[in-house]
């Protein structure tokens, strides 16, 4: 009988990349099981997209209910209420004391299209920065944004003009804040006229890139940079938001408000729903019809949010991020003291990472994360890797997490990286 790895490779493009061969038949908050009954605790969470668990009961509940109304009408041809109350909420919920509007689209690499669009509407300029090892999205726009090259640039040609990238500050790797500045000093300076510059993009704590939270002194400095020269900020929260860095969301960490933010993944609970919220004038720069989509604000992907945003406060998951991210960090710190391949362990809330190098050249070990991956996804724990060396163990699990599976997987985890040891 062929099997489904077969099929699937005779099927579909190998462009689409896949971490596991796990073929999940069906989950419950934060455990898959396959179509063989294997049971794995899910540590990766659809990339931060489940933050309430896989099928929560409020948010099934409600897409259940929406599913019995309709099912799509197309919000520029007929809208819907529920969609309206869902702009008012992230209007009100997001950082920011002024005046904001809101967009529905449906993926994070969208969103991002759409707010530079919205940009580059609201102050007439072309010009984008980003930063090195962010992730922005698939798309044209989303790619040249993207700060690093393989596998997401390479072998699809030209991208889209007036993108500059400047380095994020990393202190391990060597980066400070101080440096990070500087070069952004220099890119004005050398490459690109500030008055050019629509908007710099960012997010608070880089996904893809490796899990580094921008430190609070390097945002109120973009912050400062961005008012000077009346460039607009984009906070990428796609990856961060929704209860994962212990707040609603990661900027709220640093007490600056970006004009734009742009959202996905965990906004709608596991269905595509993206959005763009920002200051209100910025937001009605781009004529009526310039924004929109088909899809964009699907009424069952709406019912999902706001159940979503229902869950996140009642169950108290920013606090409960908090608890579960010093519990994960503290346990690694207790590792760390058996495995010197550990260099750094990081991250707000229950968006955290753990860093590997090899002990004898001191240099970033892919080989060894991601034999600590392969070996916990026999034992039946789901991780997933990142960062540009590839070196970086991310973990991603749902907040709603139960105490007693939490506890099982972190004793998988020192199993697997003691074992890579061997």
């Amino acid at each position: 009988m062929t099997s489904l790895t077969d099929r699937k490779n005779a099927a579909i493009s190998r462009g689409v990349g896949m971490t596991t061969q796990i073929y999940a038949d069906r989950a419950e908050n934060a455990e898959i099981w396959d179509k063989q009954g294997n049971r794995y605790i899910d540590f990766a969470a659809g990339i931060a997209v489940v933050n309430t668990g896989h099928r929560h009961p409020k948010v099934i509940a409600a897409v259940k209910a929406q599913l019995d109304r309709f099912t799509h009408t197309c919000h520029q041809v007929v809208p819907y209420e529920n969609y309206v109350h869902l702009a008012e909420r992230l209007n009100t919920l997001a950082p920011g004391k002024f005046a904001k509007k809101t967009i529905f689209v449906t993926t994070g690499a969208e969103a991002v299209e759409n707010a530079v669009k919205i940009a580059r509407a609201a102050t007439g300029r072309q010009a984008i920065i980003a930063f090195g090892g962010g992730f922005h999205g698939r798309t044209f726009m989303g790619m040249a944004l993207t700060g690093k090259v393989v596998p997401y640039k390479v072998g699809f040609g030209s991208m889209p003009a007036d993108v500059f990238h400047a380095p994020f500050p990393i202190s391990l790797h060597g980066v400070s804040v101080e440096q990070s500045l500087a070069a952004l000093k220099k890119l004005f300076a050398a490459d690109v006229d500030p008055a050019r510059v629509a908007a710099i993009i960012l997010e608070p704590v880089q996904g893809e890139g490796g899990f580094y939270p921008a430190p609070t002194a390097f945002m109120k400095a973009l912050r400062e940079i961005c008012d000077q020269h009346g460039i607009l900020l984009i906070a990428d929260e796609v990856q961060t938001g929704f209860a994962r860095t212990g707040k609603l969301f990661a900027m709220e960490h640093h007490d600056v408000a970006p004009d734009l933010t742009t959202m996905a993944k965990s906004l709608a609970g596991g269905f595509p729903l993206a959005a763009v919220t920002g200051r209100a004038e910025i937001m009605d720069a781009p004529g009526p019809g310039g924004l929109g989509g088909t899809y964009g604000g699907n009424p069952i992907g709406i019912a999902a949010a706001h159940a979503v945003l229902d869950v996140i406060e009642e169950e108290q998951l920013c606090e409960r991020a908090n608890q579960l991210g010093n519990r994960l960090k503290q346990r690694l710190a207790a590792i760390r003291e058996k495995a010197p391949e550990i260099v750094d362990i990081r991250g707000p809330g229950f968006m955290n990472a753990v860093e590997f190098n090899d002990t004898k050249t001191n240099l970033p070990s892919a080989e060894f994360a991601n034999k600590v991956r392969l070996i916990a996804l026999e034992k039946g724990l789901i991780l997933l890797t990142c960062g540009v060396h590839g070196n970086v163990i991310r973990f991603l699990a749902p907040i709603t997490i139960q105490d007693e599976v939490f506890a099982e997987a972190l004793d998988i985890l020192e199993a697997s990286i003691l074992e890579a040891r061997g």
